[in-house]
């Protein structure tokens, strides 16, 4: 097995020869065709997540070195485990990845995004910056038929993060107006499976006028640049007093807090991006403005296979990807990190 692994957090990955896994019990096996380089591996690689005040949440404790990022994986079957059922050698699957404990209560309920001891696929145990991945078990994985499989793979992480957050904003009506926060990767996703989840206008927020250009083509009505010192009253002209709902794909200080100020009364906020640090928050107008805060990360098994019913069905459209050979990992994580990566970079090991 061929992968490129982070050998010390924040160091350039490496790259590393392992005998190819043996799956055991409902373990799947699978021959990694693509994998998605999404902003999360990011973080992971550099060891932490800025919680805001100088405190990190520290991935050292949670994680074991060397390790193999990619979160969003497409495969094919090549063996699998004694106990495993309704999968066949040859079979091309995406990996859901957001994997819990499958032990725990909250897992046997069903509810494995909120298990304290996830197994996920790229963050927890070895992922897809390889050309090989096992799959706990077949039921975590999703046929994509029809879908080009570099762009099947997205829908693990940015596609799927999209939709879970457009469903929490699913009663918005169509006088409403939401605002999308952050048009990479994931945001313009959420543009592009907007019309399919939400029947409220789509404005997008973003600082780079490329992007912006790119999400009014994805069908936004109208874009501002966050950046701009008049952005929040233009925001408020277009709405008529501010949002109904917004979705922050960034997660930083200054998108959270034109989310939070965009909204009007009786607004509700999705928080979705990792960026990181902290923002003041008047506990006196939430009540007041009677506005809804809510965390948004990834989404469920049953809206994944939700998602992929819609794609397959030709009900959204696609995200520009750009597809880079595997051992070009750590320079597609460089690139997103400065900004350069419209849409999504997809590892091949066979580009």
């Amino acid at each position: 097995m061929h992968c490129q692994q982070i050998i010390e957090f924040g160091q350039p990955l490496e790259a590393r020869d392992y005998p190819t896994p043996e799956p055991q019990g409902t373990e799947v096996l699978l021959k990694v065709s693509a994998c998605g380089v999404c902003h999360s591996d990011l973080h992971i690689w550099e060891g932490f997540f800025d919680l805001g005040g100088g405190q990190k949440l520290d991935l050292l404790s949670r994680m074991t070195l060397p390790f193999t990022l990619g979160h969003e994986v497409v495969g094919e079957v090549v063996a699998f485990g004694p106990d495993v059922e309704g999968v066949e050698i040859g079979d091309k699957r995406i990996v859901f990845p957001w994997i819990g404990c499958r032990e725990c209560a909250v897992c046997k309920a069903g509810d494995e995004l909120l298990c304290m001891s996830p197994q996920t696929v790229g963050t927890r145990y070895n992922g897809g910056y390889a050309d090989e991945v096992i799959a706990p078990h077949p039921k975590y994985l999703i046929p994509y038929d029809g879908v080009p499989t570099e762009l099947a793979c997205t829908y693990a992480c940015s596609g799927l993060t999209a939709y879970s957050a457009l469903k929490k904003l699913s009663h918005l009506k169509e006088t409403d107006h939401l605002l999308i926060i952050g048009a990479g990767g994931v945001g313009l996703s959420a543009v592009h499976f907007a019309a399919s989840v939400v029947k409220a206008k789509i404005i997008v927020a973003d600082i780079d006028p490329t992007k912006r250009s790119i999400a009014r083509q994805s069908g936004a009505h109208e874009t501002i640049d966050n950046s701009d010192p008049n952005a929040l009253a233009k925001l408020h002209e277009i709405t008529g007093g501010g949002a109904m709902g917004a979705i922050d794909f960034v997660g930083a200080p200054a998108t959270a807090e034109f989310g939070i100020n965009g909204l009007c009364k009786g607004g509700h906020l999705v928080c979705v991006g990792l960026y990181g640090d902290s923002i003041p928050l008047s506990t006196a107008m939430m009540p007041l403005m009677m506005r809804t805060l809510q965390g948004s990360y990834v989404g469920s098994l049953q809206e994944m296979h939700e998602l992929m019913a819609l794609v397959m069905d030709g009900k959204i459209a696609p995200i520009p990807y750009e597809v880079r050979p595997l051992d070009e990992a750590h320079k597609a994580l460089m690139d997103l990190k400065a900004g350069k990566v419209e849409g999504r970079v997809v590892l091949s090991p066979r580009a």
